[in-house]
């Protein structure tokens, strides 16, 4: 970005530095605006400054109101892959240089999506390779707000192996899919964090919207009000674990007890609406095409809270970005938790996340077989990009494709046994290296048992010895599951059950 200074920069330093037009932190060099829909851009400059943009064939101006800020609508943009620059004009003059015209997604979540690509499977040979010259990513730096801001850090970044290597690993593979096919500039606005709940991504609006909400603030107050305790416990814990580390490095024995954890507390990264208010906040209203999204691992514990926080979360950006109901993508949690494979707490989680799908312009990208169940953070970031880029593919781009697994859609009770049907099943199904697992049925008591499971056509008939009167299946519910149902495109099933016990 280059500032051009007026001459009256002599008359006083303080003056000019009032006066000066200042953009939003995504108006930089080598960013990436949104092609088919109007564009706003924006920043602040004096009161009743005139403001003028000029970009292409286009000029807009405005005069900025008594509170400096100014919003400016460039109308909708052609794709523009040859690097063009913007000049906006107040009392001195700025301009951006190397901007395209492409598609632009925010991606965004926790750790899943934050993992950078170097980290990736095959990382050192994938950041080798990324050499996309009009694929570009914004990361916004991690900060929190107890009330929204507007301002943010953060740069754009050209991929190319001297940098890409931190960029996020889903999202560049969802972007390098997308350019692959679509041949057009793609700009990524990375917002993401490990270790948080969808309540801290929420708006202050989204988490005002149902009373049933209120319990996420009455935990949050309880938990400032317990931290001076349990940041006096932690500093005796760590007290300890010091000494004991420093005694088994003396005597040259492992250490194998963890650090303790510092307590959450002012200013904590799960603060409830405090990585919106500083992360999401200030991209608002960024012209874009839609979302990706990656978060669920850490409200697994209150599973039975996500659905309702989660949609209303969508809900509230789509209104705060104020471009319609735009595209919002998912991750479903994969496969995880080898200590308690058989638990259901992260089954739960997975199908509160696809109840989400009952809100328009929506999609999931499944992942139940390609997780690490001993590892929340499964390395193959290369399928789960794509998979989300299938799903935009077909549901924005419009080109043929499948771009879902098998969906349930019914169970029926036939002989001694059950019928399963599913959507996007045309292409048939598969047992994938083995005789289909994880499939459970249960009687009128309610207890679930293992059952067989055979591919018929685009259906399963589901069957056990032990339950002679089904009244309920279920599919890879549980933490870690043996996930191996597919169809014909070969992509996995979603877990599910027909029961709502």
């Amino acid at each position: 970005m280059r500032v051009t200074l007026p001459l009256f920069f002599l008359l006083g330093l303080l003056q000019v530095a009032r006066a000066d037009v200042t953009l939003a932190a995504l108006f930089q060099d080598r960013m990436v605006l949104q092609r088919g829909r109007p564009v706003p851009i924006w920043g602040r400059a004096e009161p009743e400054e005139k403001v003028t943009v000029s970009f292409g064939q286009q000029e807009v101006s405005t005069t900025t109101p008594a509170d400096g800020r100014w919003i400016l609508y460039l109308d909708a943009l052609e794709t523009q892959a040859n690097p063009t620059e913007m000049v906006v004009t107040g009392k001195n003059r700025v301009v951006i240089a190397d901007v395209l015209v492409g598609e632009v997604w925010l991606a965004s979540g926790q750790s899943n999506m934050e993992w950078s690509l170097q980290r990736a499977e095959r990382g050192a040979e994938e950041v080798a390779a990324a050499d996309y010259p009009l694929i570009r990513m914004f990361k916004v730096e991690q900060a929190v707000s107890e009330t929204p801001t507007d301002t943010m850090k953060g740069a754009w970044q050209t991929t190319h192996p001297s940098q890409a290597g931190g960029f996020s690993a889903v999202g560049y593979f969802f972007a390098r899919d997308l350019y692959r096919k679509l041949g057009v500039p793609i700009g990524v606005i990375h917002s993401s964090w490990g270790g948080t709940g969808v309540e801290a991504w929420m708006s202050p609006a989204a988490l005002a919207s149902d009373p049933a909400f209120a319990v996420v603030n009455e935990r949050w107050k309880k938990n400032l009000e317990e931290y001076p305790a349990r940041m006096e416990s932690y500093m005796t814990q760590l007290e300890a674990w010091t000494a004991e580390q420093a005694a088994a490095k003396a005597s040259g024995q492992p250490l194998n007890q963890r650090r303790p954890a510092a307590p959450d507390g002012p200013g904590s990264k799960r603060t409830p609406t405090g990585l919106f208010n500083a992360m999401i906040n200030p991209v608002l209203p960024y012209a874009l095409r839609g979302v990706i999204w990656y978060q669920g691992e850490n409200n697994a514990d209150r599973a039975t809270e996500y659905h309702a926080l989660f949609a209303s979360m969508i809900t509230f950006w789509r209104a705060h970005f104020g471009q319609g109901d735009f595209p919002f993508f998912w991750v479903q949690l994969a496969n995880f938790n080898a200590w308690h494979p058989q638990g259901t707490h992260w089954a739960v989680l997975r199908e509160a996340q696809s109840k989400a799908l009952a809100l328009p312009d929506t999609g999931q990208a499944v992942a139940i077989d390609i997780g690490d169940p001993v590892d929340i953070h499964p390395r193959n970031k290369q399928e789960v990009g794509r998979r989300l880029a299938m799903i935009a593919k077909a549901q924005v781009y419009g080109i043929p494709g499948d771009f879902s697994g098998p969906v349930f859609a019914s169970a029926e009770k036939e002989r001694n046994g059950m019928r399963v049907r599913f959507e996007h099943a045309v292409t048939g199904l598969i047992a994938r290296d083995r005789p289909l697992q994880s499939f459970e049925v249960a009687g009128a008591d309610r207890i679930f048992r293992p059952a067989r499971a055979v591919i018929d056509g685009d259906t399963v008939v589901v069957s056990s010895p032990e339950v002679r009167d089904p009244v309920a299946v279920r599919y890879a519910w549980s933490n870690a599951p043996v996930a191996n149902l597919y169809n014909g495109a070969g992509l996995p099933a979603a877990p599910f059950r027909s029961d709502d016990w």
